[in-house]
């Protein structure tokens, strides 16, 4: 099949057969968001009035009920007219933050006005913008009170998370939360006006679907923590450059005593055991040949401080805990998942507090060090015993293990990447002169589908003159983590009822059906998505007998 059918809404109808089934009118449902004082002083009303009637009260409640239909009328049509619409009453629906164990956590949200953008002349009413739909459940990133209009940087929509108004005309795009993302839960039929759009911070682990072309090709644009993703989250855990910069915790002199007192040289710290990327294995072959205190509930063979127990899996940085923890030469930081540029707290809270990460995860981290000499990474080395030799040579070496804290001085952070791209991202992280990268990420929608809409109707009026917008898809490159692989040894050599084994590879191919049968269900407009297990049935026979 041609790829470009599975991207939406840019390419020819040949692409998507339209279904006879019934469905619901473009117009059929709308929502009442409580954007204002009155709406919420009206309804306090009407329930007055049904209480004034249950006492007897008929005349007065007459009254006031005809007076209560003329201000619903008035207040419906002031909030959101378009053609003559039904009203229908929002679900409670959980508007808060979403707050995931990402860096979301500790993301902070400002209830502040809507932000016009310098190049921003939009002045259309809220009627006549563009919908972006915030597909996840808990997922929208406004408090409630916030304006449902954004105003971005060239142009302006309205935003919501109440999908009853998925088949709305004005709904342009349909973000998603990747770790939320389920094919069997997808919005179907897949309508040819609406683009989507992936929003994926988090762990490759959280959903393999994301990681194979069939599934990143379903959508339009994406922000990943890969940096060839149309808005880029590669640095979401690092705040600003002086966090690097932060002086040392603790020095080298009282590591060095905590060594003589019988500390290891080496902190594990895990209790998210049994990931993808099969790091308990690494370690424990690791702890063969050096000392390693391990914490929490994976390989633990010590015991953190009664006071620090509540505070050993948090995401936020605790000042008792930083402490405890930087009092360690080396850290191990192995990510839970293996891919490309995706690198978390466990890489930079260590180089921020003044201790050597010892690394395994994205395989081009050192793409992103302030130099070439401030991490350790595990797969430079053939073995995990050639690791500890050089740790062990390291701790007993003081200059040569200074060394790889020398970025601490401003003129030693020499990588110009790093630099530029701290520098130029328009997302910040809790600064409050920049968006976060939620609502960054969905201006960068509104601006691209304003610019869309803008160049399908310049095209509609004048097609000789204008050339239509051009198909946009989402290539692997935005996503694509490999196929999991053991922390050690290779997979062949596992035994077959390996837990590992039997869990990770398995879910990274059967994601890969799932993707390929939600890419089918869309091929054949499906409006059930409950046929996504028989249209992978059908693809499994279909490859059996070699035609897919």
């Amino acid at each position: 099949m041609n790829s470009q059918c599975t991207a939406g809404f840019y390419q020819t109808t040949s692409c998507y057969q339209h279904s006879s089934k019934p469905t619901l009118a473009e117009d059929s449902s709308v929502f009442v968001l409580w954007r204002t004082e009155r709406e919420r002083h009206l309804h306090v009303f009407v329930a007055v009035t049904i209480r004034m009637a249950g006492r007897g009260r008929l005349v007065p409640c007459m009254c006031l009920g005809l007076f209560g239909v003329l201000c619903w009328v008035w207040v419906s049509f002031a909030s959101f007219p378009d053609d003559q619409l039904t009203l229908e009453a929002m679900d409670a629906v959980d508007r808060g933050a979403f707050q995931p164990q990402s860096a979301l956590a500790d993301m902070e949200f400002a209830s502040i006005s809507s932000y016009r953008g310098p190049g921003n002349y939009d002045r259309r009413s809220n009627k006549e913008l563009p919908i972006l739909l915030w597909w996840s459940g808990g997922l929208f990133p406004h408090f409630p009170g916030d304006t449902e209009r954004i105003d971005c940087a060239t142009s302006s929509c309205l935003v919501t998370s109440n999908r009853k108004v998925q088949l709305y005309k004005r709904t342009a795009s349909i973000i998603f939360y990747g770790t939320d993302f389920r094919a069997y839960e997808a919005p179907l039929p897949r309508l040819r006006h609406q683009t989507w759009a992936l929003f994926h911070e988090e762990s490759p682990m959280n959903n393999y679907v994301l990681s194979h072309g069939p599934g990143i090709r379903l959508f339009n644009y994406t922000a990943t923590f890969r940096r060839e993703s149309d808005y880029p989250l590669t640095l979401q855990w690092l705040p600003t450059l002086d966090y690097l910069l932060n002086p040392v915790v603790v020095s080298l002199e009282e590591k060095n005593r905590l060594r003589r007192e019988g500390m290891a040289p080496v902190l594990y710290m895990q209790s998210h055991c049994d990931v993808p990327s099969d790091r308990d294995r690494y370690v424990q072959e690791l702890m063969k040949y050096i000392k390693v205190d391990s914490y929490g509930k994976c390989l633990n063979n010590k015991l953190l401080p009664e006071h620090l127990k509540d505070t050993s899996t948090a995401t936020g940085e605790e000042p008792a805990f930083m402490g405890f923890v930087a009092r360690y030469k080396f850290h191990l930081a192995l990510e839970n998942g293996r891919c490309t540029d995706y690198m978390t707290e466990k890489l930079w809270r260590p180089l921020h507090q003044g201790c050597v990460p010892v690394y395994r995860g994205s395989s081009v981290v050192a793409d992103w060090m302030p130099n070439d000499h401030s991490v350790i990474i595990i797969d430079d080395f053939p073995s995990p015993k050639a690791l500890a030799d050089t740790l062990k040579f390291l701790d007993e070496n003081d200059n040569e293990y200074a060394k790889y804290l020398e970025f601490k001085q401003p003129s030693r952070v020499t990588n110009s990447r790093l630099l530029e791209a701290l520098e130029t991202r328009e997302w910040g992280v809790n600064d409050m002169s920049k968006p976060n990268y939620l609502n960054g990420f969905e201006c960068y929608v509104c601006d691209q589908e304003n610019a869309r809409l803008a160049a399908e109707r310049a095209y509609r009026k004048a097609p000789k003159k204008n050339q239509p917008p051009q198909p946009k898809m989402a290539e692997n490159s935005h996503m694509g983590c490999p196929l999991p692989s053991p922390g050690y040894g290779d997979v062949q050599d596992l035994p077959a009822d390996d837990g590992w084994l039997q869990i990770w590879p398995q879910d990274y191919w059967q994601s890969l059906d799932q993707a390929e049968g939600l890419e089918s269900l869309i091929r054949h407009n499906e409006s059930d998505p409950s046929l996504l297990w028989k249209h992978i049935q059908n693809i499994a026979v279909s490859r059996a007998r070699g035609k897919h």
